[in-house]
């Protein structure tokens, strides 16, 4: 049987029972009781894509065995998966055997085309890095990219609502500076240079609030994440790796627009970029650039919430879905693109000629 991923067996039996296999890594094994007082343990296992939970019944052969596994492991596991009510998706009928080096590997760098796309996408935020012109951002970027580019890569976009899963961050820096990218010609009045450092630090402070470790997939707690939250964080490591630059700064002292300035403008992105504070933010956007890069996160991350809902989401009807967090309303399908018909692609359609 070939290995699929969680997310591809996941979306299958949303519409039926579909026998799968897949790799993955145990996250939890949690004891619990039924409200019968009878014991049963929840485990829950993920990989790049996806995460799924099975229920081993204490009559179950395996109960003891299960009890005993421990976090972090890697598994084959195959099964029949089906939809369980409420209960979403559920596995019966399971097995569970250990992962050799290699394919703990290949596991742990996760599917060829998610893959491929982060490697993508990192490399075209160095690229858009490397147009900053103002060298304070341009090295502040670089020295950030140096020190913490590999946590970088491998850090959640967030822990639930969008891109929550190994790399997301990366994809959704990369997307947003694209956008960045061509708003800014749009409004050509937008500084480019901070626009586009402001969006490759705005959320890494995320590198320990969504800390993801070397080998694993799940989000791991932190104290400094739990304490102080991405936002305080990235604040206070903008003014850290700045400070590093501070031989540079004197040559760079006649440089317009001041320094403190450029660094004043900077945190005010990172602070602002939540747009509120009834969301986290302890000041609201007060420029242009914290306005746009405010809007271009909320575009992103609403727009993953759609895209993963597509392709997640029990379908209730046609062309309607389930409701997602935090939307809180049912995904209808897009309109399809309009295509024109094979009579008039060669052509304009018929239209009514104007007189005179």
């Amino acid at each position: 049987m070939s290995v699929q991923t969680l997310a591809t067996l996941k979306a299958a039996a949303e519409l039926l029972p579909v026998q799968g296999c897949v790799h993955v890594q145990l996250e939890s094994v949690t004891q619990k009781l039924t409200r019968d007082g009878k014991p049963f343990l929840e485990v829950q296992f993920t990989d790049a894509t996806a995460t799924v939970t099975i229920r081993v019944w204490s009559d179950h052969p395996e109960y003891a065995n299960y009890s005993m596994l421990a976090a972090g492991g890697f598994y084959e596991l195959t099964g029949e998966f089906f939809r369980n009510g409420n209960f979403g998706i559920d596995i019966r009928k399971y097995r569970l055997g250990p992962l050799n080096d290699e394919e703990r590997e290949a596991l742990l760098a996760g599917p060829a085309e998610m893959r491929e796309k982060q490697h993508a996408d990192y490399a075209e935020i160095l690229r858009l890095v490397n147009t900053i012109v103002d060298p304070r951002l341009l090295t502040l970027c670089l020295t950030f990219l140096s020190e913490l580019g590999p946590r970088f890569a491998r850090s959640a976009g967030a822990k639930f609502v969008h891109h929550a899963r190994r790399g997301g961050l990366v994809e959704h820096t990369a997307q947003m500076m694209r956008s960045v990218d061509v708003v800014q010609t749009i409004y050509p009045y937008l500084n480019r240079d901070l626009l586009l450092a402001g969006t490759l630090l705005h959320d890494i402070g995320k590198l320990w609030e969504n800390h993801v470790p070397e080998i694993g997939f799940g989000i791991t707690l932190d104290e400094r994440g739990e304490l102080l939250g991405h936002i305080t964080i990235g604040t206070e490591l903008v003014n850290s790796l700045w400070r590093k630059m501070q031989p540079q700064l004197e040559d760079w002292k006649e440089l317009q627009p001041p320094s403190e300035q450029v660094r004043l403008h900077l945190l005010h992105l990172v602070a602002s970029h939540h747009g509120s504070h009834e969301f986290g933010s302890p000041v609201v956007p007060k420029t242009p650039e914290a306005i746009a890069l405010n809007m271009i996160d909320n575009l992103d991350a609403k727009l993953e919430i759609f895209s993963q809902g597509y392709k997640n989401l029990p379908l209730l009807a046609p062309n309607i879905f389930d409701k997602v967090r935090p939307l809180n309303h049912h995904l209808i399908n897009p309109l399809p693109c309009y295509n024109l018909p094979p009579a008039e692609e060669e052509g304009f359609p018929s239209s009514v000629a104007l007189e005179g």
